[in-house]
């Protein structure tokens, strides 16, 4: 189903630093207007990161798990939005919180983004709120018993 060829690494924060910071650097704190110092939190060397990688090898996305079950940082950069890399990126972080033994999986979506969860079987779970100056919604997807969900 992605438009393009894209394959996913799961690594820990080691690995992926210089990709993440990249991406995440570019898309929140340039594009998006996010303070460098918010963005930069200690939770990333407690995280499994994901990388999205495009045919040509270069790392397109990116995206952590917290320990908690708690998805974040989900960035795609601008010119391969809407190609896939975002999806395969989620669905693997979501096959990863599942596998841990997670309940579910818990996120903090920008509002204009929720669509794109909803997709993969994310509801609402509560409010609108502003985080660095962004409107965010809480979003959670619960692994009940059984395999629902398109997110496999």
């Amino acid at each position: 189903m992605p438009l393009q060829s894209f394959s996913i690494r799961l690594c820990n924060w080691d690995q992926a630093r210089a990709e993440a910071r990249r991406i995440r650097e570019l898309v929140f704190v340039r594009e998006q207007g996010v303070p460098l110092e918010l963005e930069w939190d200690d939770q990333d060397p407690g995280c499994e990161h994901a990388l999205a990688y495009a045919a040509d090898g270069s790392v397109v996305g990116t995206g952590r798990l917290l320990p908690d079950g708690h998805i974040g940082r989900m960035a795609v950069l601008k010119e391969w939005r809407g190609k896939g890399a975002g999806a395969l990126l989620l669905q693997a972080l979501v096959e990863h919180a599942r596998h841990r033994g997670h309940a579910s999986a818990r996120l903090n979506a920008q509002s204009y983004a929720a669509g794109f969860y909803r997709r993969f079987g994310f509801e609402l779970a509560g409010p609108e709120f502003i985080e660095a100056g962004i409107p965010h919604v809480p979003m959670q997807r619960n692994f009940s018993a059984g395999r629902g969900g398109s997110a496999n």
